[in-house]
């Protein structure tokens, strides 16, 4: 049986990676000998980490991970997040100890970030599709965190560096969609060293029978370049008059939105556990988004396909890969008569049921264990 280490860098609030990481790990425990090496961004001694960042590397986190090696003696090191406590140090020792390294992309961070000049990250355009960077965000800088000039420089640091490694064709990068794998067939990438592989999700979400209800849901992060706005606005404009929106999560424009958008059909629900937000999802007419950006795989829809809900979103960035051939509810990006039509749909004799139950079907085929699983051995192999 095959070793395989997992690393990860958990981020400061759990999301969809997080939860991914974790079905991955049980789901490559079933047919390999697994271990992992969490990190977590606690910060102790502020001047070491600060140096930590200028030099890319993070000395305990080596020590951790070759006291893992040697204990361990994986076949594969299987890489996720690095962000910051990991740091890129360790691709280093995996290549000095010439141990087979798979890198998966849940985002697009290494592109937002590999560039010191704003003008480069935009190439041209006034609104990044990967991140939300807007061209007033600063007149030259690459801003990539809004709120902190610092973190930003940070994080070049590690961006520039990290798409280096990337792009050395020393190990094999997996993605979630073709789109991406397109996106970085586009800016070079040897394309022998891309492989499309979709996060798992257990099917095991479907605990509670289907409830008839008269609510959409939204999850997710409460910002700009998730459109909630649009959403909001697009959802009071349509013709509905037995729906209510449901918006879960929190972020930066919440506040805003909750005074703008009061009404008695809308309902802010805060941050909720993955388990309540699941029962939501499952007792709803549909999932909807009008997200700005590129979203690998998007954990609400895949997760409501699973439960036989529908969901509404723009065309966009690979998101259509996850649903069957001409589905009906997807809408053109940035087109949001086009999001209004699709919400009056919702209402509209429009067969729910069929469109949920195609919905499973499809993602259940996609996201079986036993293809997922093939799909895997087949790439560590090659």
């Amino acid at each position: 049986m095959k070793k395989i280490l997992i690393i990860h860098n958990k981020y400061r609030e759990v999301g969809g990676e997080d939860i991914a990481v974790e079905n991955e790990i049980d789901l490559l425990q079933s047919s390999y000998k697994v271990e992992t090496l969490i990190f977590e961004n606690d910060i102790k001694n502020y001047f070491m980490q600060f140096f930590y960042f200028l030099i890319n590397r993070n000395f305990k986190s080596e020590k951790e991970l070759i006291k893992k090696l040697e204990n361990f003696n994986p076949d594969i090191v299987y890489v996720h997040n690095t962000w910051f406590k990991a740091s890129l140090g360790i691709f280093k020792i995996l290549e000095n100890r010439k141990i087979k390294t798979i890198v998966k992309l849940h985002n697009f961070r290494y592109f937002c970030t590999k560039d010191w000049s704003r003008a480069n990250h935009l190439n041209n355009k006034s609104f990044c599709d990967a991140c939300g960077l807007d061209k007033n965000r600063s007149l030259f800088f690459n801003k990539y965190f809004h709120n902190s000039l610092i973190k930003s420089i940070f994080m070049i640091i590690y961006g520039k560096l990290y798409f280096k490694y990337l792009r050395s064709s020393k190990f094999k990068i997996l993605v979630l969609t073709n789109f991406h794998k397109q996106f970085l067939k586009d800016l070079n990438f040897d394309e022998k060293n891309i492989f499309v592989q979709r996060n798992y999700i257990s099917n095991s979400l479907e605990l509670i029978e289907n409830v008839e209800s008269n609510y959409i849901v939204y999850a997710g992060r409460i910002s700009k370049e998730k459109g909630v706005e649009e959403l909001l606005s697009a959802f009071l404009k349509s013709n509905n008059k037995n729906l209510d929106l449901k918006i879960i999560g929190d972020g930066p424009e919440l506040i805003f939105l909750k005074e703008k958008f009061k009404n008695k059909k809308v309902e802010f629900l805060g941050m909720l556990k993955n388990r309540d937000v699941v029962d939501l999802i499952q007792k709803s007419k549909a999932v909807v988004t009008a997200t700005k950006l590129y979203e690998g795989q998007p954990t609400i829809l895949t997760e409501a396909s699973i439960l036989g809900i529908p969901s509404v979103f723009p065309d966009f960035g690979g998101m259509a890969e996850f649903f069957p051939e001409d589905y009906p509810l997807k809408f053109e990006q940035f087109k949001y008569d086009d999001l209004i039509n699709k919400i009056n749909l919702l209402e509209n004799n429009l067969n729910l049921n069929k469109l949920g139950d195609d919905n499973k079907k499809y993602i259940n085929v996609m996201l079986d264990k036993e293809i997922i699983l093939k799909n895997f051995n087949k790439i560590i192999d090659e």
